[in-house]
């Protein structure tokens, strides 16, 4: 988990997971030809859309790196990247470097380094709508688990993000009910989906058994003098 940077315009200062907006470029072609584990086609199915899905999975990749400094890729021999070797991991801190100061884009460093990206054990788990009313900025967010890449180091980027910790979803929502941790509802509600669960093995069994992932979004309730937020199957949301 990272913690934004306290200026953000959104919730700064919260614990959130690496993430970010699709640009364009996630949509290139060229990328499309480099994809391990997963073609576009069943991406798209996998997302409910006709067209577009590639860009969703290229950006949780791309984002995870510029934001958290893990990459998911192979080699052009399908050997898994790592950054064991010194001068490797110097080099693709420079990359990481050039996305966040937008002097590169993904595509280029993918090339760069002749590299699959690999989805292999990508899974799409949910889809957040934010609710209607009282939001300035609304989002339609997409949310992936993957295993960590072996012989990789996370670090936050100290840009967008101030801090970085991994932590068990359980000791997570612990924290946030002591007020340790700032976390957002949609990001709450995820680790609680996943807190029963006690491996990696087994989050990404739970997440590939799920089927079709329905779109969640809550809805503002006013309770008294104050208000709730409610996601489908919440008491009170279908009033």
């Amino acid at each position: 988990m990272l913690q934004r940077n306290l200026n953000s315009d959104f919730v700064g200062g919260a614990y959130v997971f690496p993430g970010g907006g699709v640009d364009a470029t996630d949509q290139a072609v060229d990328l499309s030809e480099r994809f391990y584990g997963l073609d576009a086609a069943i991406m798209n199915q996998q997302l409910g859309l006709t067209s577009g899905g590639p860009g969703y999975f290229v950006a949780a990749l791309r984002e995870m790196f510029e934001e958290a400094g893990l990459l998911l890729a192979r080699h052009a021999d399908g050997t898994p990247l790592h950054f064991a070797d010194g001068a490797l991991r110097e080099r693709f801190t420079m990359h990481r470097n050039g996305l966040n100061e937008r002097t590169t884009t993904f595509a280029d460093v993918v090339a760069s380094e002749d590299l699959q990206l690999d989805f292999s054990d990508v899974v799409y788990v949910a889809h957040w709508v934010t609710p209607e009313g009282g939001y300035s900025r609304r989002y339609d967010t997409r949310f992936f688990v993957a295993p960590a890449p072996a012989d990789q180091l996370a670090s936050h980027d100290d840009g967008e993000t101030v801090a970085n910790r991994w932590v068990r979803p359980s000791d997570a929502l612990a924290a946030h009910e002591r007020g340790e941790l700032d976390m957002i509802f949609p990001t709450i509600r995820t680790l609680e989906s996943v807190a029963h669960l006690t491996s990696v093995a087994e989050l990404l069994t739970w997440a590939r058994s799920r089927g079709d992932i329905p779109t969640i979004q809550p809805r503002i309730k006013a309770r008294g003098d104050s208000f709730v937020v409610l996601a489908p199957g919440d008491p009170g949301y279908d009033d």
